[in-house]
């Protein structure tokens, strides 16, 4: 069973990738249209398989995209680690399409430093609908009346929450990691939008530092934040309880 559903999830991983590719806003459309062409050989339907082809160059050999083949790997290994946390339980499906919406979120956000509008607006009644009827994290259990105001209250909270420093400080935040910010929001409720936000923010700022000593960048230079913050929601969704039982441990 491990198999089948680390299988199902590198097939599911294949699928983003063919995503990513058409949603790339600096990928020309003909290099779209020839890569289409070029993954027909009937060994890329393979998992990990279309993450590797041989290059145009003369003498250069086998090259491989190492972006397909992480997020191959991330959601083979991701639908299994899921599995065995949720079992096959409508949680588990919920979960697994918040994972795959959050990571193609997150890798173009690494790419093109772009949040897109047409993967978050279309998807806020969808997530809304699944957090009413199937809250996770620490919404897990209400319901769907309280489930309901709880992922209104955690989207409103996760914005502003963001919102503030992109209107105080001019660059500081952009609009589109405060959009991506309601979005979560509503997938952890309230308070676990708390915890997903907090998350994010601890992560962004280590990178951050750590980017600036040891890689010598800038504090100016432009870091992506909405990988951090969909590595947040994903935590908090998972282990939103213990990492609240653990801080509150270390106040009290």
């Amino acid at each position: 069973m491990y198999l089948l559903i680390l299988i199902m999830g590198m097939v599911i991983g294949r699928l983003l990738n063919r995503l990513l590719d058409g949603l790339s806003p600096s990928q020309p459309v003909a290099a779209r249209q020839a890569g289409s062409v070029r993954k027909t050989v009937w060994w890329r339907l393979l998992p990990v398989a279309d993450a590797l082809g041989q290059s145009n160059g003369p003498g250069s050999g086998l090259a491989v995209s190492w972006q397909a083949l992480a997020v191959e790997l991330f959601c083979g290994i991701s639908f299994m680690l899921a599995y065995l946390e949720y079992g096959l339980s409508p949680q588990w499906g919920v979960f697994l399409f918040y994972l795959c919406l959050l990571l193609v979120i997150a890798v173009i956000d690494l790419k093109e430093r772009l949040i897109l509008n047409k993967l978050v607006f279309p998807a806020i009644p969808v997530v809304l609908l699944l957090a009413t009827f199937f809250p996770m994290g620490m919404a897990a259990g209400k319901a769907p009346p309280d489930s309901f105001l709880s992922s209104l209250l955690g989207g409103a909270v996760a914005f502003v929450i963001l919102l503030l420093p992109a209107l105080i400080w001019q660059g500081g935040m952009g609009w589109g990691d405060v959009k991506l910010a309601g979005l979560v929001g509503i997938a952890s409720g309230f308070p676990g939008c708390l915890v997903s936000m907090g998350l994010a923010i601890i992560g962004g700022g280590l990178m951050a530092i750590a980017l600036v000593i040891f890689w010598r960048r800038k504090r100016r230079d432009v870091i992506p934040f909405g990988p951090f913050i969909c590595a947040g929601t994903l935590a908090a969704l998972v282990w939103g309880e213990a990492v609240t039982a653990w801080y509150l441990g270390l106040i009290i």
